[in-house]
């Protein structure tokens, strides 16, 4: 089944694609859509926080990433805005 954006012949060719990487080919694509995602994530905190040192970065991306409820749990006291 296609997204719905996405025609038929357009996911066909991409499951293909996806395919011939194979398993190993896969997970390394995950791993730097992973990183790719993190860095866009910190440059959007660092754009609306200048001042933020890399460590309130870091967590603000935790925060993004995790949602309100789990980043209190793991940080806390911690306040920090994304």
């Amino acid at each position: 089944m296609a997204p719905a954006d996405t025609s038929l012949e357009a996911a066909r060719i991409e499951r293909e694609a996806l395919e011939r990487l194979g398993p190993e080919g896969r997970a390394k694509l995950t791993f730097e859509l992973i990183e790719q995602l993190r860095m866009i994530v910190e440059a959007g905190v660092r754009a609306r926080h200048p001042e933020y040192t890399p460590e309130q970065v870091r967590l603000a991306r935790n925060r993004i990433y995790w949602g309100d409820d789990l980043f209190r749990q793991v940080y806390p006291g911690v306040e920090i805005e994304t």
